[in-house]
């Protein structure tokens, strides 16, 4: 018979404990991560949140392995990311992890398709076509797969990165401001894709965002301040959230 302990587990996607990130020394050392110890459930959209120079940045770029800590450790599913060496990181982030950032990061002289193949083909894997047409028919893009970047809106180009970050269905996809650069209508759009996302196919979503609205799509929203949690809402809404960010002084 399975545990709770084993049960839990294999239902936590990304898990943290006893964070702490420095930078400097001495005099100019600054802690950006201050001992923090948090799950991240699978199959649910959790977005981070607090006011500028909270960490959150931080702590979502040391999750995904783009920025190293200076004590805790990080378990994605049952492996150690805090324990790899820069080589087997690399090919962790490539192989389980998805992101998408604020900049778009779309190859201009590429088609809408081979953007969204595009981390198959440099890992010299094969698509598997059935999921990409799974992906592309959820987002929206069927009829936009010949377009190339400039032919597309800028909440197009964005459910372009998603579909991108889907494809090799990972572990997890980071989000980092995804809306930042997108008019509300677009964003709106993006935001209802990541949630269709987690909910229809399961994915894991973890999101940093300052703003409340964008945080109201997720299940869960996990408060930061000065290097600590501070809170978490479930089921948020815009003015839960922005009653909390008060709260911190955001």
């Amino acid at each position: 018979m399975m545990t709770i302990t084993e049960q839990n587990k294999r239902t936590v996607a990304v898990q943290a404990r006893g964070l702490r990130k420095t930078y400097g020394r001495g005099e100019t050392e600054v802690a950006a991560l201050r001992g923090v110890d948090l799950d991240f459930p699978a199959g649910r959209f959790t977005a981070i949140m607090g006011p500028s120079g909270s960490g959150k940045s931080t702590l979502m770029h040391c999750l995904a392995g783009l920025d190293s800590v200076t004590a805790g450790t990080i378990h994605l599913g049952e492996t150690e990311l805090t324990a790899l060496n820069d080589k087997a990181l690399t090919q962790l982030r490539r192989d389980r992890i998805g992101f998408v950032f604020q900049a778009f990061n779309l190859v201009p002289t590429l088609t809408a398709e081979a953007n969204i193949t595009l981390p198959v083909a440099l890992a010299g894997g094969k698509v598997d076509a059935e999921w990409f047409a799974s992906v592309t028919t959820t987002l929206g893009l069927t009829d936009r797969l010949k377009h190339k970047p400039h032919e597309l809106s800028g909440g197009q180009q964005q459910r372009v990165a998603v579909a991108r970050a889907l494809l090799t269905r990972p572990d997890v996809i980071f989000g980092d401001e995804p809306t930042g650069n997108l008019d509300s209508r677009s964003g709106a759009e993006v935001l209802g894709m990541l949630r269709r996302s987690s909910r229809e196919m399961g994915q894991s979503i973890i999101m940093v965002t300052h703003d409340p609205v964008a945080a109201s799509y997720a299940d869960r929203v996990v408060l930061m301040n000065d290097g600590v949690l501070v809170g978490e809402l479930d089921h948020p809404t815009a003015e839960t959230v922005l009653a909390s960010l008060a709260s911190l002084g955001a």
